[in-house]
């Protein structure tokens, strides 16, 4: 068992770090060992993991490939580890954080079942006050959110949803001791990528499983399998070559996107090259063409193959067509990958809603009641995704300079610079914050970058006596204006109803939210702007 023991409560700290998840665990490493400064890091659930703690839904299983998605700072650690499996689950991935926090001895500088209820910036004293649930204040020259993307849940607002009689989960917020949905009759609502990976597995033990379909989606078969021993030998083998990969491309990924157009070939040759990605399966069949994201009628290919892959798997042909009817381009949402999702709906237990013809207007005492039909159920799972990318930062409740509120900095959309900082928020850094690469990218390697860069920046304000470092408004302009630039040029916008644009949480401000030009020019603009003395930041005593 991992040690527990809480990490001592050290109230006057160079740095607090929120989440011990991929990002907080590795700054915290390389701001205690690299730089020597006194930090600690707050962590609401009771063990490492981040995201991964509280995603433990049936199913719930990266989607980067296992030798990609890990870190890649230490050439040791990469060799060391071994995954089991092409894409690792939860669990396992929680096992590797605890291997990495148990091997760097980090669990002395965290405290957890700790959560940050609040922050606010005291500018005489240029000191982060932030408040615990428990009422505890600790205060840190510097504040560092790795809270990750995707660990706010969103729980839709139906009414009635207090008066059901049966059970109700959040695929965000899963019980440890998981759910048992044998002989229960299950109601799944959302068919994002959490509900993809969940249909199956429910759809196992269940004695009836409803999915409740607004959005059809696209889904390429992940052909999950146990890694062979001769694939681990060669990712070790490897190292140097799978790091170089995944820090000179677009998203991070260990593969390289095609160079070639999917207008120079035939179409012979595309749809050989489409069955060959298909048969290999996972995220790299956007790779196919290097213009798939970028012109629409090289995306409508790959998007009529995909659609007519659903219609020969689902045998019946209504079902087939519900499910195949994608109002937006191929990976212009988080392109899922999957184990037999389309396959489960052959199941004489599975039945799909169509919610948007027929929205869901209550739940019920005993289910669930659309426009069209009541369905009477025992257990309702929410896949509804989650309020992505700003909403676990506005949940800790932030003031910067003067009280200002981050909710109202941010009323209109999230405007920052590099997704790294917020003008009025001194020395306040937010790791993969919305207007960085993040959730298009593999994740461990958009963090390493923003870790390592806030890191740099920290030592460059210590190393000439300074303090304090603030963005500007004009950077925050320049860059949410190139961030809309860089999205506008890809077909990512035309995802009316996708969360990287807020579309699923009522009120949200629609706004196009990462940045879409790519990891590598992303890493390379921020090398650039701490060559050129920080541009873009005010550095001061």
């Amino acid at each position: 068992m991992p040690d527990m023991t809480p990490a001592p409560a050290g109230r006057d700290l160079d740095a607090l770090i929120v989440g011990a998840g991929f990002a907080g665990l590795y700054q915290l490493l390389c701001l205690r060992d690299r730089l020597g400064l006194k930090v600690q890091v707050l962590e609401a659930g009771d063990g490492v993991g981040g995201t991964w703690y509280w995603n433990r839904y049936p199913g719930a299983r990266c989607d980067s490939e296992s030798h990609a998605y890990n870190y890649t700072f230490s050439k040791e650690l990469f060799e060391e580890w071994e995954w089991s499996e092409r894409y690792p689950d939860h669990a396992e991935i929680r096992r590797y954080l605890d291997h990495v926090a148990d091997r760097f001895d980090l669990r002395k500088d965290i405290r957890f079942g700790t959560r940050v209820v609040g922050a606010r910036y005291d500018e005489a004293a240029n000191r982060w006050s932030v408040t615990t649930e428990a009422g505890e204040t600790l205060t840190a020259q510097f504040l560092i959110t790795a809270v990750g993307c995707l660990s706010t849940a969103n729980v839709p607002k139906f009414p009635g949803l207090e008066s059901f009689q049966g059970q109700w989960y959040h695929t965000g917020q899963w019980p440890q001791e998981g759910v048992d949905f044998t002989g229960k009759r299950v109601g799944l609502i959302g068919t994002g990528s959490t509900g993809i990976q969940a249909t199956p597995v429910i759809a196992q033990t269940a004695a009836h499983l409803t999915v409740f379909q607004r959005t059809a989606n696209y889904s390429v078969p992940a052909h999950n399998a146990p890694l062979t021993p001769e694939f681990k030998a060669w990712v070790k083998e490897n190292h140097a070559e799978i790091r170089r990969i995944m820090h000179t491309n677009t998203n991070g990924q260990a593969f390289f996107i095609e160079d070639r157009s999917g207008h120079e070939v035939t179409p012979e040759q595309r749809q050989a090259l489409y069955e060959a990605a298909w048969a290999k399966g996972g995220l790299q069949f956007r790779g196919v063409f290097r213009d798939m994201l970028l012109d629409k009628s090289v995306n409508d290919t790959a998007a009529e193959f995909l659609k007519a892959k659903i219609r020969a798997i689902v045998k019946d042909p209504a079902t087939a067509a519900l499910l195949a009817d994608i109002d937006h381009p191929y990976a212009a949402k988080r392109p899922p990958i999957d184990t037999d999702y389309f396959a489960t709906f052959n199941r004489d237990n599975v039945s799909l809603v169509n919610v948007r013809a027929a929205p869901i207007e209550a739940i019920t005492p005993t289910g669930l009641r659309t426009k069209d039909a009541e369905y009477p159920l025992d257990i309702i799972v929410f896949a509804t995704g989650y309020d992505a990318m700003t909403g676990p930062l506005l949940k800790l409740n932030i003031l910067g300079r003067g009280g200002q509120p981050l909710a109202k900095a941010w009323e209109a959309g999230p405007r920052n610079y590099l997704g790294l900082q917020v003008a009025g928020f001194p020395n306040l850094f937010t790791i993969t914050g919305p207007g960085s690469p993040s959730v298009l990218c593999n994740m461990p390697v958009a963090i390493e970058q923003h870790a390592e860069w806030i890191t740099g920046c920290i030592a460059h304000l210590r190393d000439r006596g300074l303090a304090r470092v603030e963005t500007t408004e004009a950077a925050m302009a320049e860059w949410v204006a190139k961030v809309n630039e860089a999205a506008n040029v890809t077909l990512l916008p035309q995802a009316h109803h996708s969360w990287y644009l807020g579309a699923n949480v009522p009120g949200k401000p629609r706004v196009f939210m990462p940045y879409a030009g790519g990891m590598a020019r992303y890493r390379a603009i921020c090398d650039a702007v701490t060559e050129k003395g920080y541009e873009g930041f005010v550095l001061s005593d």
